[in-house]
């Protein structure tokens, strides 16, 4: 919840709700979420993200669902890693 309090605060109010307009959801009720520790379901976590170009990590708001993130670069592949020659 932390990275999107954060990136919420870079921005003027009308910029915040038009952020959460485009990720389906009103400024009022994030900041509720964020105020209460609320949990996002998994698709507005996943919109929220892709609205913030990854400022804000689903993986963050919604571990349980996306995993934790990592530093290995392999770790969020899905299927097989490739193997290079």
């Amino acid at each position: 919840m932390d990275t999107l309090r954060n990136f919420l605060a870079t921005m003027p109010p009308d910029g915040q709700a038009a952020y959460a307009q485009r990720a389906g959801t009103t400024i009022g009720y994030l900041r509720k979420a964020l105020s209460k520790g609320q949990r996002f379901d998994g698709a507005l976590a996943r919109r929220l993200d892709e609205q913030s170009d990854g400022a804000v990590s689903r993986h963050e708001l919604r571990p349980d669902i996306f995993g934790e993130i990592s530093d290995d670069p392999d770790a969020n592949r899905i299927g097989p890693p490739v193997e290079v020659a």
